[in-house]
């Protein structure tokens, strides 16, 4: 089996975008085409205030999930907004160990002790483990009612809340509990990043890196240039970045909804990088850490595989080390580590494992046919370097 996507249906002239865009309106809208379930993507400076919340509420009952980081910073401005409606909240730990069925529970246990319907409306207000718990919730809760992604970190607002995949995290595997289910909209406030921590932020980057280097070499090359601006949040700078990534991913879930085909490339080091946080009980590192570090190993096996010049994988390790991100996986992790929990990845089909390789910078594959001698040299090459 193997997809691959070029230019066909994502390339994008960032030349004349940015001379045109990067320098203008603050706020903009991306739109998810998928039909009757399409929706709008807003983002800008202070979209909190100006996104009216209540015209994508269709019923009387609002519950607010959101956690203990972030309710303190936003949830009564959130409430505010949705005065004269019946407004619940759950406010749950903070922290990637904490997106289980267990906690899940605690979200339909205050949607059902409050007595919400099938008019209720969920609103995710935080980062990808809100906004995965949530959205999977809204799918699940007497058969599916409608949600609002309100993203408050970066890798959320430029990945996890684009695209409507929802999930839990088992112990034997990350996301492993889940279904698609698209929101009713995605309102991004670049404010809210003025809160967020260093490592989260660089975290983020990760996943915004990863559109450059899957679907858009001169997005790369932006990237490349205009990482000291990312680095120090310019507003101008990260809204234009945050809109390009999900203009991209946009665009291939307009094309491949529940990930048959040419989707499963935005899981560019997914694959490592998931073993990654499996290995540690979900509790070291963060995602966009592992991503990163995922995104190299992917990288140095297209290489191996003569697919990819080393000079290409040099520049992403450049790249991300200056966001300081990881370029190894961690010093305690083995092949044999990888090799046992990648088997257990949801991109394994009929027991084959499917991996996104690298034909070049703006140029990825999804495939099953790689040399095992080639991965068995990755794995040993990437933890040789950890």
């Amino acid at each position: 089996m193997h997809v691959s996507c070029g230019s066909k249906i994502t390339k994008l002239t960032i030349t004349s975008f940015i001379a045109e865009q990067c320098m203008t309106s603050i706020s903009t809208q991306v739109q998810v085409s998928l039909g009757d379930r399409s929706y709008p993507i807003f983002i800008g400076s202070g979209e909190l205030k100006r996104t009216d919340l209540n015209a994508f509420v269709g019923g009387q009952k609002v519950l607010v999930v959101t956690n203990k980081t972030i309710a303190p910073l936003y949830l009564d401005q959130i409430e505010q907004q949705l005065a004269g409606k019946q407004v619940d909240r759950v406010i749950l730990d903070d922290g990637e160990k904490y997106k289980n069925l267990d906690t899940l529970n605690l979200i339909f246990d205050q949607l059902i002790a409050n007595h919400h319907d099938r008019k209720t409306t969920l609103v995710a207000l935080g980062g990808g483990v809100i906004g995965d718990m949530t959205g999977f919730a809204a799918a699940c809760y007497q058969r599916g009612v409608p949600f609002i992604q309100i993203p408050t970190t970066l890798l959320a607002q430029v990945d996890s809340s684009v695209g409507g995949k929802t999930a839990v995290n088992h112990a034997m595997g990350k996301n492993m509990i889940g279904a698609f289910y698209q929101p009713q909209a995605v309102v991004i406030d670049t404010d809210t990043l003025t809160t967020l921590p260093d490592r989260e932020f660089a975290a983020g980057l990760a996943e915004v890196i990863k559109y450059g280097l899957i679907i858009d070499s001169d997005f790369f090359v932006w990237l490349e240039n205009n990482i000291g601006s990312l680095l120090g949040r310019d507003s101008q700078t990260l809204a234009y970045a945050i809109e390009l990534s999900c203009k991209n991913k946009a665009r291939i879930v307009a094309e491949d909804e529940t990930e048959q085909g040419i989707r499963a490339i935005l899981n560019l080091g997914h694959t490592f990088g998931h073993a990654i946080e499996t290995f540690q009980h979900y509790q070291q590192w963060l995602h966009g850490e592992a991503v990163a570090a995922g995104m190299v190993m992917a990288a140095q096996l297209s290489a191996i595989a003569g697919i990819l010049p080393q000079a290409e994988v040099t520049r992403l390790i450049q790249l991300l080390q200056t966001c300081s991100l990881p370029v190894a996986p961690p010093r305690d992790m083995r092949p044999d580590d990888f090799l046992r929990l990648m088997v257990r990845d949801k991109k394994v089909l009929d027991g084959q494992l499917r991996l996104v390789l690298l034909q070049g910078i703006g140029h990825a594959q999804v495939t099953d046919q790689f040399s095992m001698d080639h991965l068995n040299q990755a794995l040993d090459l990437a933890c040789q370097s950890g």
